[in-house]
């Protein structure tokens, strides 16, 4: 029988449509039984308009392959997908087209929904969620309110209902309380009985975990809405390339700040790659150090910093203030004002994190003013400068140039003084650069001169404290998440506000608050958000709502937890299904996550743990990230001319020398026609993104597209394309002006290839539903798993998939005889097909427990040629491995074993053991050579003495034939190795 994967994967998706194969069942349902339960999760994706590309579903199959494993192991494999579906990309479209952002959406969900089932990934689809769904962020909302009323207490370090701090203030006002939060008042308790409902609900704000304040933000004009950190590049927004500044605006925050040390010390509990723990702590940032205060010269303003370095305090050359810190305004002087604004301005449209990537780039202004030093009373000249930002530590840095890089250049670039005070263990050149190292002795630095740098940390906090300039903090360089988006799309924020403007959480019986109809999804006239445009939309019919709405990542901080029971009307989920499947087992996904939704998801997770809802305070026991699947890139070489309308494009194998002769003749000949002159030279660069083609009919990996020739290719080696060949998907390219440089090599145009990431902009993306209509889901899948270690990125190259597709043909073929009819032998196996069995399913075992599955299809490859060569077709050997492919190929698995007789789907059929007994060598093959040339091989036991080897193998048929009657002069034994005979 052929193998036909398309009749394979229609008989084999009807049968787990029939069973509901991928149901994972929660304790409240009648057929749970007391299973392990074992939860595999794939990050949630954005369902874009573009679908799928082969280098989405690298993750998916890599977690299908293991949840489906874990199936076999009999465990209940919760495996969802969903999608996160508000976002800037819909709204944008919508903006353009009038179409709301909805239709947009359900339509690309219904895309790869479509997609996904084609790849046979085990989803169980009745537990399906999407973010912009009423009934999944009716609970987004409902978890807001909740951060809304709760206050963070250092002293029981948790989070705890407002009301408990409420009744502090009434009792003792705030005086003595240990919280997360930005008051700068202190007040007793009859001052709080005094205050108005504004100042207290002011005074609250500074407490709740969900608060309003004035904060910085990425604000993009054109978008008209603020952007989140990895939504800007370059100081433009990654979606459009629009201009974005830094900008003080009223926002809703989240202040997971209050979780800094927490967010820490759980990284020692979870299985993590180092690298992504390592980019959770820099990004929490925590470090131990002073916060020290000097006086302005002649003023009544006072500048804080944070230091880890108080021993270098010494060294100070200037201060340095970030050019947003509240203060600059005041302490600059009349001559420096023109300068210090305009570098404000400059400094406001960077992002923090361009700020402090751009490490090559030194810019500042000096303000005019000079603080004084508070131990040696000095005067220290104030400069303003974008390294520092307002927001990490105090906002204003202590600068030591001698020992700290980023403050060794700026003062190397405007001529600032460079004191050394620490004695490095080893020679330092202090002209070339900083020693930072927090490991030498003391110099230059008074009263603790000779001491080494950790003592000397200690002797000056005590010393600052004792003289009332500062004090021992610890600091950390994570700031609290701006919450609010100026948008449509995206959650309505529960929030309305009564006639005094104080704002209040709805009642929690009335949500869902909806998203209302409006007629454009741009900001208002006034530059209110879109929201604002909604007609008759009030709370109660009275109040005006919260016109932001919730960035994206609001929703999927917790879909995890939703996906445990997504039907429940009552509550976000039951507490004895979040008790049941309790941590995410696997989580597999891109390593663009590192910071932002980890981050947040953990935070929300230890924020409902503190509540009670939860008992386990991270979501994710294991995870991992899949490489990038890279795209092959085609770039052509282009010749334009100042002057002259046409473009040359030349083979990539063409002689650069000779085509730029013929195109330099070809464009004179029609100058001296029309104008009489000449272009003496000419030049051939590169273009990059401009000028990259991705043809819809192309001739391999390697060829860009055959051009058919027009006229004599050697006397006419430009030819012009004709005006029809518009079928190639490119980008600002005139035809009809285009001329194509065909080397004499090859009658075809070859691009130069390079492998960068997959995507529709480079016009390098291959659809997974095309690999699948030629070749089967499950060569797709094997083929995407065979491509190298799931943690690496690898190019997609198709040249291999039909190696994989011919595998799985020999495999199919197997479980047929001659004549194409089913049929497995119920012979007993020897022991030579026992061995191979048992030894690979061992092998594929261990391959899939370490995630390794590209060795994985290695070792089917193996197993099949040897079955092949064995000619076994024992029901024994053949059957199991139908169960021990299944994760691998589920559509050839299902289809085989449903030919076996068995009416059960193979899904949950349980996973093949493998015996000790036959992974344990008790014979070896031995070659054996004669003159060290081998002859053939013989099977001997492995405890066999050298002296009866030697008269079994001198009594066998094929020695005597070699010998010819003669003596051999020596035999060399060498045990699990060869018997070589010298004759």
């Amino acid at each position: 029988m052929e193998y036909v994967p398309k009749d394979i994967e229609d008989k084999s998706k009807e049968k787990w449509n029939q069973a509901n194969a991928y149901k994972a069942v929660n304790p409240s349902d009648k057929e749970f039984s007391q299973q392990e339960k074992y939860y595999v999760l794939d990050m949630f994706p954005y369902p874009s308009g573009a679908g799928l590309h082969v280098g989405h579903p690298l993750g998916y199959i890599a977690s299908d392959i293991y949840a489906r494993y874990q199936r076999h192991l009999g465990k209940n494999v919760l495996h969802p997908m969903g999608f996160d579906a508000f976002g800037l990309p819909a709204e944008q479209y919508a903006i353009q087209t009038g179409q709301h952002p909805c239709i947009t959406t359900e339509k690309n969900i219904a895309r790869y929904i479509e997609q996904l089932n084609k790849i046979g990934l085990s989803y169980d689809w009745n537990r399906t969620l999407k973010t912009c769904d009423a009934s999944y962020y009716k609970w987004t909302q409902w978890i807001f309110i909740q951060l809304f009323n709760t206050w963070y207490n250092k002293k029981s370090n948790k989070a705890e209902p407002i009301n408990t701090l409420i009744q502090h203030f009434e009792q003792s006002g705030n005086i003595n309380i240990q919280a997360e939060s930005n008051i700068k008042q202190l007040f007793t308790a009859k001052d709080w009985q005094g205050f108005s409902e504004k100042e207290k609900s002011d005074i609250l704000m500074c407490y709740r975990l969900a608060y309003h304040s004035e904060a910085y933000v990425n604000w993009c004009a054109v978008l008209g809405t603020v952007l989140a950190n990895d939504e800007v590049k370059d100081g433009v927004s990654e979606r459009g390339g629009y201009p974005v500044e830094r900008k003080l605006m009223p926002q809703w925050s989240l202040r997971i700040t209050a979780y800094a040390d927490r967010l820490l010390n759980g990284l020692e509990t979870v299985n993590w790659s180092e690298s992504i723990k390592e980019a959770q702590r820099n990004w929490i940032g925590k470090s131990e150090g002073a916060e020290i205060e000097f006086v302005v010269k002649n003023q009544t303003e006072k500048i804080k910093v944070f230091t880890t370095r108080p021993d270098t305090i010494f060294g100070i050359s200037y201060l340095v203030l970030a050019p947003e810190h509240p203060i600059v305004n005041a302490i600059t002087n009349a001559e420096q004002k023109t300068q210090v604004d305009a570098y404000v301005q400059y400094a406001k449209n960077r992002s923090e994190r361009e700020r402090q990537a751009d490490v090559n780039k030194v810019t500042g202004q000096f303000t005019g003013s000079y603080a004084i030093h508070p131990l040696t009373k000095q005067e220290i000249p104030i400069w303003i400068a974008d390294y520092v930002l307002y927001h990490y530590g105090t906002g204003a840095v202590m600068a030591v140039p001698a020992h700290d890089s980023r403050d060794f250049k700026f003062a190397k670039i405007f001529g600032l003084p460079i004191k050394q005070v620490i004695q490095p263990p080893i020679e330092w050149d202090f002209l070339q650069q900083s020693y930072d190292e927090k490991n030498g002795t003391c110099i230059n630095s008074e009263f603790i001169n000779g001491l080494p740098t950790k003592t000397a940390i200690q002797k000056v906090i005590e010393e600052i404290e004792k003289r009332g300039y500062g004090k021992c903090v610890t600091n950390y360089k994570l700031r609290d998440a701006v919450f609010g988006r100026q948008r449509y799309w995206g959650e309505p924020i529960p929030i309305f506000y009564d006639e005094n403007n104080i704002p209040h959480t709805v009642d929690e019986t009335d949500l869902p608050i909806t998203l209302p109809d409006i007629d454009k999804y741009l900001p208002t006239e006034t530059g209110e958000p879109p929201l604002a445009r909604a007609k008759n939309w009030k709370y109660k019919n009275q109040y005006e709502y919260e016109n932001t709405t919730m960035p994206g990542w609001a929703g999927s901080s917790w879909y995890f937890l939703r996906y445990m029971d997504p039907q429940n009307n009552k509550v976000f989920a039951d507490k004895i299904n979040l008790d049941y499947w309790n941590q995410v087992d696997l989580y597999v996904g891109g390593s663009e996550h590192a910071t932002g939704h980890l981050l947040y998801a953990r935070f929300w997770t230890m924020f409902l743990y503190d509540l009670g809802y939860l008992n386990f305070q991270e979501p994710f026991k294991k995870l991992i990230n899949q490489g990038m699947i890279l795209g092959n890139s085609a770039f052509v070489k282009v010749v334009t001319i100042d002057g002259i309308a046409n473009i040359f494009y030349i083979s990539d194998d063409a002689d650069e020398d000779i085509a730029k002769k013929i195109i330099q003749d070809t464009i004179n000949r029609t100058l001296r026609a029309q104008h009489n002159k000449n272009i003496d030279e000419i030049t051939i660069e590169r273009i990059g993104f401009a000028y990259r083609h991705r043809p819809i009919d192309y001739v391999d990996d390697n060829n860009f597209i055959a051009i058919t020739a027009v006229g004599d290719i050697e006397n006419k080696p430009i030819k012009h394309l004709p005006s029809d060949f518009n079928k190639a998907q490119t980008i600002n390219i005139d035809y009809n002006n285009s001329y194509y440089y065909i080397s004499e090599k090859e009658n075809k145009f070859l691009c130069h290839r390079e492998v960068e990431k997959m995507s529709k902009s480079k016009f390098n993306v291959v659809n997974p539903d095309d690999i699948i209509e030629k070749y089967g889901a499950d060569t797709f899948r094997m083929f995407e798993m065979f491509l190298g270690p799931i943690e690496m990125h690898k190019p997609f190259i198709t040249s291999g998939i039909t190696g994989v597709y011919n595998f799985l043909r020999k495999f199919f073929r197997l479980y047929f005889n001659e004549e194409g009819v089913f049929y497995l032998s119920n012979e007993k196996p020897n022991e030579e097909e026992l061995k191979l069995l048992h030894r690979s399913i061992k092998k594929i075992r261990d391959d899939i427990e370490r995630f390794s599955f590209n060795t994985g299809v290695s070792n089917f490859m193996i197993l099949v040629n040897k079955l092949q060569e064995l000619k076994c077709n024992k029901k024994e050997i053949l059957e199991p491995i139908i169960i021990l492919i299944s994760p691998f190929a589920p559509f050839t698995a299902e289809y085989l074993w449903s030919l076996t007789g068995h009416n059960q789907c193979v899904v949950h059929q349980p996973y093949p053991h493998y015996n000790a007994e036959y992974l344990v060598d008790n014979s070896f093959n031995y070659p054996v050579s004669f003159n060290g040339k081998t002859r053939f091989n013989i099977e001997l036991p492995l405890n066999m003495p050298k002296e009866q080897v030697e008269q079994i193998v001198l009594a066998n048929e094929q020695t005597k034939k070699y010998l010819n009657n003669s003596n051999p002069k020596k035999i060399i034994f060498v045990e699990k190795k060869i018997i070589n005979i010298v004759l």
